[in-house]
């Protein structure tokens, strides 16, 4: 009966796609706490070593027997895995000692559009004014909740070295989920698996760049909890599930669904950190849902 339940769950692409970024979002307050608890780099060192450790304990054999496939593929795997995910999140936490919280969330918003645009340029896929119109709106629903309903905040807004930076992260995760439609025939853990390792050799020139530059900080137990929920869910489980989603609807229709981060994120936030919740974030959780709605549903 579980297994059964797993199975159809497994297949369902809004479900893995909302899953996978209900753990982004958590992945934002989980930034937050380690303010003063553990450096940035050491941070993205530890959480994918920690990944590394997991795969190669649970599917170390599949990796082994996969290797003849992956080695063809090895500079692919190294781009997405360094690049995809482990640069994108360098630039991220940079970013955010040059600009605002809701800059970033604005430029991250665009990640949906960069990715169908892509997905045009690259695969030729089609987009047709419906799904232009449900694009649209979940944006708008994205930009409700991260400027707080304030159009006033929107209008001040200006761009920085942290804006450019957050944008250039953004390009690289946008490369990455178009990179995932020419994946290797291999399950998402062994996938995830080499991933995971040249994404935790990325950060050994990160960390020693941090080391020189401001210093580390080393994680004590509350760092080591924040680490181990990091290295879990956003790291590992939340890109099996995206990957998977990608698998089942193609990149251009997951992609969209990256605008739930910064609405989970704004949840999380009121639940985990008593921030109140407010109209606006109704009213974006209602454009989001709609927007991804109006984009995936049949003629």
């Amino acid at each position: 009966m579980i297994s059964s339940l797993l199975t159809r769950a497994y297949a369902n692409a809004p479900l893995m796609l909302c899953l996978a970024t209900l753990g982004w979002g958590g992945n934002t307050i989980a930034s937050r706490l380690a303010v003063g608890e553990v450096s940035p780099m050491m941070l993205i060192f530890l959480r994918w070593g920690l990944v590394v450790l997991i795969i190669l304990a649970t599917h170390g054999r599949e990796m082994l027997a996969a290797w003849p496939i992956m080695r063809q593929r090895l500079l692919w795997v190294a781009v997405m895995g360094g690049l995809g995910l482990s640069v994108f999140n360098g630039l991220f936490y940079i970013a955010g000692h040059f600009t605002t919280a809701l800059n970033l969330g604005i430029i991250q918003s665009t990640m949906p559009a960069l990715i169908l645009m892509g997905s045009f340029l690259v695969f030729g896929t089609r987009i047709n004014l419906r799904q232009c119109i449900g694009l649209i709106i979940a944006l708008v629903g994205v930009v409700v909740v991260i400027s707080q309903g304030s159009w006033q905040q929107l209008i001040v807004l200006t761009f920085n070295f942290g804006d450019v930076l957050m944008l250039i992260a953004c390009l690289f995760y946008s490369g990455y989920t178009l990179g995932l439609r020419g994946r290797p025939d291999v399950s998402s853990m062994v996938m995830m698996g080499f991933f995971a390792i040249f994404a935790w050799l990325a950060t050994i020139p990160m960390l020693a760049i941090e080391a020189y530059v401001t210093g580390i900080t080393t994680p004590g137990v509350n760092g080591w909890l924040i680490i181990a929920y990091v290295a879990i869910m956003p790291s590992f489980l939340s890109q099996v599930f995206f990957m998977r989603g990608v698998d089942l609807i193609g990149p251009g229709a997951a992609g969209l669904y990256t605008n739930l981060v910064p609405v989970y994120g704004a949840i999380l936030a009121v639940l985990l950190l008593s921030e109140s919740f407010q109209l606006f974030h109704l009213a974006a959780l209602m454009l989001v849902f709609g927007g991804i709605y109006l984009f995936e549903i049949k003629k």
